[in-house]
């Protein structure tokens, strides 16, 4: 089997996930790495035994590398997309796939058209959770969906924005909590649901006013797909970073997935269905723990392009056109129904 020749742009703090990921796949190897910061970048570099490059369109000429992984600053995405599959490579790009819906129908219009295959780094879909909640809700098991709440309440301080200054710009991260953090909830919610119909949400800059010029803190009311309500809460202003709570309630019985394990609720009888045994709390514990899975199946469908294992730009944009919408409701103040 051919070993995969895989080159990293934007070494930022998520891109140890990727890192770890591709260095634990059998027939692959990293080749390079492009980072801007030039004694950062050489440090890593000479780490992981690879080349360095400071600008990442001459790492592109470089027809050995067959895989690039992007992990840079959401509004550098696009362009670095467009670049890597007009070179011919596959891509394998951090969310959110780029900064709004407009630039979302760009790169999916390229991927189209490219050699290479296009994934978005969705990685909370393929914890063992999410997977078993999705094949208990296609079965029928429960009846019909009647609910699904979520509340996610995570920490961000003044160190966070300081660290990589593009966050909390409305111009270089697209937003702030909803596209950044709680995008991720958002695309499970979706997920589960059969997609989002109508919205209304409100976005507020409540106790981080004065480190971002975005939102801190989010809610919004959703019409799911499958005909259930959705409920949603978000913030970055909670003192921690809470595992997600999120609650689906059925015609049969409430999953419950709180502190790591995933409870399943019918009347008086509570049962343990997965526990994904990290404490809660720690640390990233609360990224979810599946970039791994996630890079394995993107690498899996490179090398048999009939097997579609990962998430496609068409799949990714829907969560992107959520946040946007609810962006849209908070300004308007009214419900705005989602495009199919």
């Amino acid at each position: 089997m051919k070993t995969l020749q895989v080159a990293v742009i934007g070494c930022g703090s998520i891109h140890t996930c990727h890192v770890a990921a591709i260095r634990h796949e059998p027939d692959c190897q990293l080749r390079a790495i492009a980072e801007c910061d030039i004694g950062k970048g050489r440090a890593l570099a000479q780490e992981y035994g690879c080349d360095f490059y400071t600008d990442y369109h001459e790492m592109l000429c470089d027809p050995q590398i067959d895989v690039v992984h992007i992990c840079l600053p959401h509004h550098l995405h696009k362009e670095a997309i467009l670049a890597a599959l007009a070179a011919g490579k596959h891509v394998f790009t951090e969310k959110p796939l780029a900064l709004n819906i407009g630039e979302a129908n760009a790169i999916k219009l390229a991927a189209s058209q490219a050699a290479g295959l296009t994934g978005v780094c969705y990685q909370n879909r393929l914890n063992p959770s999410s997977q078993k909640i999705k094949t208990l809700l296609e079965s029928g098991q429960l009846g019909n969906m009647l609910s699904i709440k979520a509340v996610l309440t995570w920490s961000r301080s003044g160190a966070y924005y300081s660290e990589s200054l593009w966050r909390g710009r409305f111009s270089t991260e697209g937003g702030s909590l909803l596209i950044n953090q709680a995008i991720h909830t958002l695309d499970l919610m979706q997920w589960f649901g059969g997609g989002v119909l109508a919205l209304k949400g409100v976005v507020e800059r409540t106790f981080l006013s004065d480190l971002t010029e975005n939102e801190d803190t989010a809610m919004a009311s959703l019409k799911m797909g499958n005909g259930a309500r959705g409920l949603f809460y978000a913030t970055n202003c909670h003192s921690t970073d809470s595992p997600l709570l999120l609650e689906i309630h059925c015609q049969k019985g409430v999953l419950q997935l709180h502190h790591n394990a995933l409870w399943l609720i019918e009347g008086e009888n509570k049962t343990l269905l997965v526990s994904d045994g990290s404490p809660s709390g720690a640390t990233k514990s609360y990224w979810g723990d599946s970039h791994r899975q996630a890079v394995s199946n993107f690498y899996y469908s490179v090398r048999h392009p009939e097997e579609k294992n990962y998430i496609s730009v068409s799949q990714a944009e829907v969560s992107l056109n959520i946040v946007g919408a609810i962006y849209r409701s908070s300004q308007s103040g009214e419900w705005i129904t989602l495009a199919d």
